[in-house]
């Protein structure tokens, strides 16, 4: 049982702001999350806006990603890049499902990168992916994969992780926009709060949740260097983090094997896991060090095919709002 204090999620939508040409609105299955849509005319102008500057010049040139950014947070009056940090770091919530009317097809998989790199410049940086060896990847799942993990292989379940735990970079959030969608059944994308873990206060507190340990990732990662870090450790506030996946982390012996071998059990079996339907188009956005993510299984279907856009990098908080 997690015995711990930690922060509820508010019910109440008073304190909520009003944003122009954003509508929010709490996801049905659980307040932590809210779920964002712009509106068709913010969407229209910030395409027209940045109109000129292909995905390419925005690969070539980092600072575009920044100039991006500020025409959308413009378009919501400035009221959107407080409002996604606030969200964001909040313990009691950490994620987002963000929309934009008229953006749900795969032709428009360049405006989907587009719309998903000015988000994620409002809060930060995307990190330097070594997959694609671009700031964002771009990946297919089909049904037949012979990839080394288990991020593009269609029939069974991508377990609960965090993501950057084979890196040194800070990795404090992590953003999934699903690009295109073919022939799919299930699939679902899940998250777990690590407050609404059942088992966290026995995990937590274990003398081995401090160990460092080793990780490494398979040779598709394109990451040669171990890390070596702990699962656990603490915000500033003295709360539960974690950094964990079970197919990167290399136990040293018998007793470390086993002890993560059951803390993934414990994930997995948890009945607070939340199971996402993510359209075409949309954007999940949450906090990396608190949120636990994963998908479920897909039905397998000869033409199935699902591909993603991937960013995560790190949260900078303007001196202004700390």
């Amino acid at each position: 049982m997690n015995t711990m204090t930690t922060e509820k999620p508010s019910l109440k939508n008073e304190n909520r702001p009003v944003i122009p040409g954003v509508t929010l609105s709490t996801f049905p299955d659980s307040p932590r999350l809210l779920t964002l849509n712009f509106s068709a005319e913010v969407t229209e102008r910030f395409l027209q806006q940045t109109e000129q500057w292909p995905i390419q010049a925005l690969e070539y040139k980092s600072l575009l990603r920044f100039r991006i950014a500020k025409i959308l947070d413009d378009l919501c009056a400035n009221q959107l890049q407080s409002f996604l940090l606030q969200t964001l770091l909040a313990r009691s919530q950490g994620a987002l499902l963000i929309q934009a009317e008229g953006i749900n097809r795969v032709e428009q998989s360049d405006d989907m990168v587009k719309l998903a790199t000015a988000i994620a410049h409002l809060i930060g940086r995307s990190n330097f992916d070594s997959m694609s060896g671009q700031y964002y990847a771009r990946f297919v799942v089909k049904n037949v994969d012979n990839s080394d993990s288990y991020l593009r292989q269609p029939h069974r379940v991508l377990e609960l992780h965090n993501d950057g735990t084979y890196v040194d970079e800070v990795t404090d959030y992590v953003m999934m926009m699903k690009i295109d969608e073919q022939n799919m059944q299930g699939g679902d994308s899940m998250l777990l709060h690590l407050d609404d873990w059942e088992q966290l206060d026995t995990y937590f507190r274990h003398p081995l949740a401090r160990q460092t340990m080793r990780w490494s990732a398979p040779p598709s990662k394109n990451t040669l260097k171990d890390v070596f870090h702990p699962v656990f450790d603490v915000d500033d506030h003295g709360r539960p983090v974690m950094r964990y996946i079970d197919q990167f982390v290399q136990p040293k012996d018998f007793t470390e094997g086993n002890w993560l071998s059951d803390l993934s059990d414990a994930l997995e079996s948890s009945q607070n896991k939340l199971f996402i339907p993510v359209p075409v188009g949309s954007i999940l956005l949450i906090n990396n060090l608190f949120w636990l993510h994963g998908r479920d299984r897909f039905t397998p279907h000869p033409e199935l095919r699902r591909e993603l856009m991937r960013q995560r990098g790190y949260f900078n908080v303007p001196q202004s709002r700390t």
